[in-house]
């Protein structure tokens, strides 16, 4: 049976939901159990026909110029975009799941994006979600597992620039050092 892969996931959008709003950027970063970084995957799109920038979150990328520079420079159709997003996750050396953080927002783009363009996902219809698994891990409330009241030791020295492929990275991180911590039986 083939190990599992962890592909940390991280996007930028125009908007809170798929449609009516366009995902900007994704990146992906693929992790193996033991922290071993196998892989990255980058990609800027091309807005949807139709959709448009939802007001608040325009106003928070208008503080953000080098982030929003970076998800607009070269974007490619969707269709090509998850065409060779779904070539790449194939040719990983596991079964791919899905990490993010939140991946409750994260998950509902990149699943509704492959299954519009592709016509299905890698992942199934199902994600991991990193604060889900720190409140587990912390056996606390799932208010309480946020980042701030995680433990120092889970966080490497990366950045957190809003850039789609750097997040994903440093967030993949923190999922291993997490992942190293849990009960084994």
């Amino acid at each position: 049976m083939a190990d599992e892969i962890y592909i940390s996931t991280d996007i930028e959008t125009d908007g809170p939901i798929p449609g009516p709003h366009s995902m900007l950027s994704f990146g992906s970063a693929a992790y193996a159990a033991d922290k071993r970084l196998l892989a990255t995957f980058e990609a800027n799109l091309e807005l949807l026909p139709g959709a448009t920038g939802d007001a608040k979150t325009m106003e928070w990328w208008a503080t953000q110029p080098e982030a929003w520079a970076a998800a607009r420079e070269r974007p490619e159709p969707p269709a090509a975009a998850m065409a060779r997003y779904v070539e790449w996750l194939e040719g990983l050396p596991g079964k791919p799941v899905f990490v993010a953080y939140p991946a409750g927002f994260d998950f509902l783009f990149v699943y509704w994006y492959l299954v519009k363009f592709t016509g299905g996902s890698p992942f199934s219809f199902s994600a991991l979600d990193m604060r889900t698994f720190a409140m587990a891990l912390l056996g606390c409330d799932y208010r309480e597992a946020s980042k701030r009241n995680m433990p120092r030791r889970w966080f490497d020295a990366l950045p957190h620039t809003h850039k789609a492929l750097d997040d994903a990275i440093e967030q993949g991180a923190l999922f291993c050092n997490m992942l190293k911590e849990r009960p084994r039986s």
